[in-house]
């Protein structure tokens, strides 16, 4: 028997056939790592999350299978990669080009609902929102799917409005990562709600950046308000499961708690190295062994199939997320992830990870890692990494893997041994059977998995012209993002 009863049993089993359905909860949070004291964090304590993990599974090998929110959240809620579902570039199919999701693959929140289930998307605290901060109206959660949906399949922003005994899905959307901003002023900010919080905001001085981050004043503080970040989250969740608890439901609801994908950083989000991929994985609930620590490889859309588990619902042969909870599991060898077109930045890459090696493929190696974006070029950490680059004053380190004029075709890592993956192993003959196998199996999941790869210039186009048309004309943005578009539409044609 599984770790949480199946529908089937329920229907047989007399003793068993009152036990109530469980409530599900996921907490999906944004632009954050594993920065939490259980998976070794020691710059700050973050309790709450903390607490789920001693109450149930953590995983230290959960990866998304992309780096970036719309695309990741596309493939969460459908149980699906999003290169098969044609969800894969970021913010897509929302304006004249239009992306509908294969005729048998829907939303979870739509078989939850057909199954009696009260489906809810908001902040889990009425009268707070994703920041944590109070509201005068509450809010629907954050959905940033890259396909055309039914808003019904949600209900409501909150558990609260369900019927009496009616077992719920809710999605706590948080802000994470975000809230730390992307301006000195902002960083100061957040800083000052930290200490009002908890005594006092993380110190600068305190931390350690990555090695491939020059030790520079606004980057420390930027990563102190990114953990500061952390612990306002930890601090959100544990309100939320105080609530469950208060209200008598903590014992019969499964908790996942996730994040969308990595640290918004300039080799993390975006980007297929852990920084971007790796994220917090915890369940916790009915049937879900205490203290439990995973090693083997899962992928965040595991999520789904978990939760149609745990409802006693069957998973769909289309659903290629595992119950990885179920007894006959058997642990995957391999996970892939896939980065697209962000914003106006095109671009296409893959990988192939196992529990010793990440491959890398980049599909344009002759643009550079800091491409030309929007988004992230409007961000102080990303303008300083600029200066100190134009001024040469960067670790040669930094240079080489921030600001190298192209990138590898392949690239391969002993990822465990080399935690930022700085050593490119790809060209070594030692390692090149391993980089051979793991190109193979990459070009087996492309195939097998349907992915269709670039948009054509046409879709681009559409694309860009829908990215525009929501901001305002006239701005720096505006100015910014169309001459970008330029830059690539000049590269396409060049074959680059």
């Amino acid at each position: 028997m599984r770790l949480i009863p199946l529908l089937i049993l329920l229907s047989v089993l007399p003793a068993v056939a009152d036990t109530p359905r469980p409530n599900v909860v996921w907490f999906v949070v944004d632009d954050m790592s594993a920065e939490f004291s259980c998976y070794g964090e020691t710059a700050i304590a973050t309790p709450h999350v903390d607490r789920i993990a001693e109450a149930g599974m953590r995983f230290e090998n959960a990866f998304v299978t992309a780096p970036v929110c719309s695309s990741s959240r596309s493939a969460m809620i459908t149980g699906c990669y999003q290169t098969t579902i044609g969800a894969h570039h970021h913010r897509s199919g929302r304006g004249e080009h239009r992306i509908t999701l294969p005729a048998d693959v829907e939303p979870l929140p739509a078989r939850m609902q057909r199954a009696g289930y009260f489906t809810c998307i908001g902040s889990g605290l009425p009268g707070f929102d994703h920041r944590g901060l109070p509201v005068k109206k509450d809010q629907t959660g954050k959905t940033d799917y890259n396909f055309q949906w039914n808003k019904a399949i949600y209900h409501s922003h909150d558990w609260a409005g369900r019927k009496e005994g009616q077992p719920f899905f809710m999605q706590v959307q948080l802000h994470g990562g975000k809230l730390r901003g992307d301006s000195e002023a902002s960083f100061a900010e957040l800083q000052k709600r930290a200490a009002a919080a908890f005594g006092e905001a993380v110190d600068p001085g305190r931390i350690t950046l990555p090695s491939h981050y020059p030790d520079d004043p606004l980057l420390r503080r930027d990563w102190a308000a990114y953990l500061d970040s952390v612990r306002l989250t930890d601090q959100h969740v544990g309100l939320v499961m105080d609530r469950l608890r208060a209200e008598g439901l903590a014992g019969n609801t499964l908790v996942i708690f996730m994040t969308d994908h990595g640290i918004s950083h300039a080799r993390g989000k975006q980007f297929l190295y852990d920084e971007g991929t790796h994220i917090p994985f915890i369940v916790s609930g009915p049937g879900v062994p205490p203290g439990t620590v995973r090693t083997d490889l899962v992928e965040s859309i595991d999520m789904a199939a978990i939760t149609l588990a745990a409802a006693g619902l069957a998973i769909p042969g289309w659903m290629q997320g595992r119950d990885v909870l179920a007894e006959d599991y058997e642990p995957r060898d391999i996970v892939f992830a896939a980065r697209d077109r962000c914003g106006e930045a095109s671009d296409r890459i893959r990988s192939a990870r196992t529990a010793t090696h990440l491959y890398i493929r980049n599909f344009h190696p002759d643009r550079p890692l800091l491409m030309p974006n929007d988004y992230k070029d409007s961000k102080a950490i990303l303008q300083r990494l600029r200066e100190l680059h134009a001024a040469g004053s960067l670790p040669e380190l930094a240079e080489n893997l921030l600001f190298a004029p192209a990138r590898p075709a392949e690239e391969l890592y002993e990822w465990k041994a080399d935690r930022w993956q700085h050593l490119n192993l790809a060209g070594d003959p030692a390692h090149a059977e391993t980089k051979r196998a793991l190109s193979a199996r990459l070009d087996q999941w492309i195939a097998e998995s349907r992915d269709p790869g670039d948009e054509s210039p046409e879709v681009y186009d559409l694309e860009i012209a829908d990215e525009l048309a929501q901001i305002k004309k006239g701005t720096e943005r505006h100015r910014a993002f169309s001459g970008n578009a330029d830059i690539y539409r000049q590269w396409m044609r060049a074959g680059k």
